[in-house]
């Protein structure tokens, strides 16, 4: 299975929002733009709900079950989400959504086994514990100050 086009780009991203502890930047971003999307994120909803409450448990030290490659694919595939110019632009009426779509199917395929994984141990937290974890982590500071405009 082939990775989509320039996909190494955004895994250079992912890294690079990783080291610089950007990842709950990265989770609001995500959050931002599926809220803003109506009804035409839909089908993406529950698969953006589990990546995202991945990310949470890791950057918490709760889930710490997969290898470093899958977490930056699950993060390459958001950072792809939230650019609005990538392979089709956001702009592009209903295309520019699907390419969204490829790229994050692409990587729960891929990804499935360690995906799956995920999805049974977070089934057998607490409903409370659930709730948590689709929480947004706290923006260190140092990001709110470099990017005011990113905790608004």
């Amino acid at each position: 299975m082939a990775a989509p086009l320039n996909f190494s780009r955004y895994l250079q991203l992912a890294q690079a929002f990783l080291a610089r502890g950007r990842l709950p930047a990265l989770l609001l971003a995500v959050t931002r733009k599926a809220s803003k999307g109506g009804l035409r994120m839909r089908p993406l909803q529950d698969d953006l709900k589990l990546l995202r409450a991945l990310c949470v448990a890791w950057w918490r030290g709760e889930y710490r079950e997969l290898d470093r490659q899958t977490l930056l694919a699950v993060m390459a595939a958001l950072v792809y989400f939230i650019t609005p110019v990538d392979a089709v632009p956001d702009w592009v009426l209903m295309l520019g959504l699907l390419d969204d779509l490829a790229v994050l199917g692409w990587v729960l395929r891929r990804w499935r086994t360690e995906l799956d994984a995920f999805r049974d141990w977070y089934a057998a937290q607490p409903q409370s514990r659930q709730l948590v974890l689709q929480q947004l982590p706290e923006l260190p500071e140092r990001v709110v100050a470099e990017n005011p405009s990113v905790s608004s």
